[in-house]
């Protein structure tokens, strides 16, 4: 049975899309089949995946209504991976959301077909903690928290985790907190490695071991509509997003194993 990933942050620019970008690349290079989900309007994944976004026959936002299922909604990537866009159309599913039954787990309802079909399915999620950023957490099993090692970030995350918690005790008492990443990292920089060592402490065993450094090539990688692993293979951040899937499927299999 596969597993849902919510990549979660309510503070933007903090590397949600440039995660479930390369982590879906990357798990499609460990073998594994990989679904991800726009849920964010801007839908900065689906160009990232060279998909042309207001193009498409069916999006995220027919999912959410009832118009599609989510299966005819999916394309190919030149990644590997399957990915449902998002557009512009999503922008309005919110307040239509409002009207719906069920309306915080319309999405889960919808993946249900996808946990026979993939061994991941990755939801990238809007820089807000909106009604879906919700559906997302209803769905998920587990919650991917990438981050910026600055001082806001930190104050963001409080929101994040009390949210994270409200969702367990209300809607989705299986969800987990899966881990933290720190992302666009500069050893460099005397606060990245401040609020690294806070986030250890607090943390501890969530924190990801790896890091996610600047890199150029994560950041020309969108634009050529392609995951930096097929843009520059040799590349720090293609060779770090490589080595976060290698962690996550570590920790399944201890954890199937403990």
């Amino acid at each position: 049975m596969g597993k849902t990933l919510a990549i979660a942050n309510q503070k933007g620019g903090v590397g949600k899309t440039t995660t479930s970008i390369n982590l879906a690349a990357s798990l499609v290079k460990t073998r594994r089949r990989v679904l991800l989900v726009d849920i964010d309007p801007q839908g900065n994944a689906t160009m990232g995946s060279g998909v042309a976004k207001e193009e498409a026959r069916a999006s995220t936002y027919e999912v959410l209504i009832g118009i599609e299922p989510i299966e005819n909604a999916r394309v190919a990537t030149e990644g590997g991976y399957d990915i449902v866009p998002a557009n512009s159309r999503l922008s309005g599913a919110e307040v239509e959301l409002v009207e719906l039954d069920r309306r915080e787990q319309r999405l889960r309802t919808a993946l249900e077909f996808a946990h026979k079909e993939y061994d991941y399915v990755l939801i990238d999620c809007p820089p807000a903690l909106n009604l879906l950023t919700v559906n997302a957490l209803v769905a998920a099993q587990a919650v991917l928290i990438p981050m910026q090692c600055e001082y806001y970030a930190l104050e963001g995350l409080t929101a994040l985790v009390n949210t994270i918690r409200k969702i367990r005790e209300t809607l989705n008492p299986r969800l987990q907190i899966e881990g933290l990443l720190r992302t666009m990292f500069d050893p460099r920089n005397n606060l990245d490695n401040e609020v690294s060592a806070q986030l250890k402490q607090h943390f501890g065993d969530k924190l990801y071991r790896t890091i996610i450094p600047r890199n150029i090539r994560l950041a020309e990688a969108p634009s050529h509509g392609r995951p930096v692993l097929t843009y520059d293979m040799k590349s720090s951040g293609a060779q770090a997003y490589l080595a976060l899937a290698g962690e996550i499927l570590r920790r399944e299999e201890e954890a199937a194993a403990a």
